[in-house]
């Protein structure tokens, strides 16, 4: 309310999205309050935030949004060859394993995609204890435990870890995904993961950064991996600004429009070989069974989600390599954010190359 009160609020001012302690519940609150107060008269009021409820004007795919987007800003590096053959890895999922620290929204569902394409997790850390399993931890039986327990102490499925810090354990990938500052100049040597992707925000210090890219490892921003989050923020502000769910102008459309091409193709194959012995069905491939129907919310704000992690992936690999930055992959994210604003300042007239 305060917030709104001196103009910091609102759906063209500034649109704040879930963070650590919030849910779709805080945020349903803070859209409700402001519409009926601030913004009491404002057709868009329910743009004023994101990370609601679906039925409050929330989009799918928001809750697991910035896990989703770790898994795929880590896919696009790990399918990379030239980076994994500068840390002496092979491309791909399998055979990797991972370690969270932190297992709310963000490492959780981070656990469960990277498990899904085919990495295994074998340690997890949060605030009150650690458990370990060289053998594999199966994310949704942890998830179902500490949602009965609230807590991951105890979970059956692994060990409580006895050792000095879980984050230093020998692991392929690290992923800090709680607070801030959690490797800086005092522990950063003892890091034995050679990927770390950054999904919390801020999770390495500058002096941490330095020591990890002297060792060789292969840091994945946060100002890149971890905006799943608040680019799925983005897609649902246009959803409340357009007043209409993604897919729903074209949904029926589509799955008519496939359903006409089977048959043009049956058609076709009739009138140059005939019918005999009977027609000649098309049938769909599974795949194409699924996707015939048209494009669900959900569908277009997964793709749309992959689209913009792979091109930015690539944009800073090829900063990275443009500029001889090696793995300095921040330096490279920052290069191509600092050049986005001064072109816009230029092309507004506002600055002079």
């Amino acid at each position: 309310m305060e917030l709104a009160k001196k103009g910091f609020l609102g759906p063209a001012i500034d649109v704040p999205a879930p963070d650590m302690g919030t849910s779709e519940r805080e945020m349903a609150w803070i859209a409700d309050t402001y519409a009926n107060t601030a913004g009491y008269n404002d057709l868009n009021a329910a743009a004023c935030i994101t990370g609601k409820p679906i039925n409050q004007g929330g989009i799918h795919g928001r809750s697991s949004a910035t896990g989703r987007g770790v898994f795929h800003g880590l896919e696009n590096f790990i399918n990379e060859a030239q980076y994994m053959s500068m840390i002496g890895h092979t491309p791909g999922w399998g055979g990797k394993t991972f370690i969270v620290q932190g297992f709310g929204n963000v490492g959780m569902h981070t656990c469960r995609y990277l498990t899904r394409a085919g990495a295994t997790c074998i340690g997890v850390a949060e605030l009150d204890g650690s458990i370990i399993n060289k053998n594999g931890i199966d994310p949704k039986d942890l998830e179902d435990y500490k949602n009965e327990h609230r807590t991951i102490v105890g979970f059956p499925g692994a060990e409580p870890y006895e050792g000095e810090d879980l984050m230093f354990e020998q692991v392929d990938i690290l992923i800090p995904a709680a607070t801030e500052k959690v490797i800086h100049a005092g522990n950063a040597s003892k890091i034995k993961a050679i990927i770390i992707a950054e999904a919390a925000n801020g999770p390495i210090t500058p002096a941490g950064d330095k020591i990890l890219q002297s060792k060789g490892c292969l840091v994945i921003p946060d100002m890149y991996i971890n905006a799943g989050g608040v680019t799925v923020s983005y897609f649902e502000w246009l959803k409340n600004l357009n007043h209409v769910s993604y897919g729903r102008l074209t949904f029926k459309y589509e799955r008519e429009s496939n359903y006409h091409l089977l048959q043009s193709v049956q058609d076709s194959l009739e009138r140059r070989f005939g019918r005999v012995g009977g027609k000649i069905h098309v049938t769909p491939s599974e795949e194409f069974n699924k996707r015939m129907s048209g494009a669900s919310e959900k569908d277009i704000v997964h793709s749309g989600l992959d689209y913009s992690m792979e091109r930015t992936a690539l944009k800073i690999m090829n900063t990275a390599m443009d500029l001889e930055l090696g793995l300095d992959l921040r330096s490279a994210a920052y290069v191509n954010s600092i050049t986005k604003i001064f072109d816009t300042y230029r092309d507004s007239g506002l600055a002079f190359s």
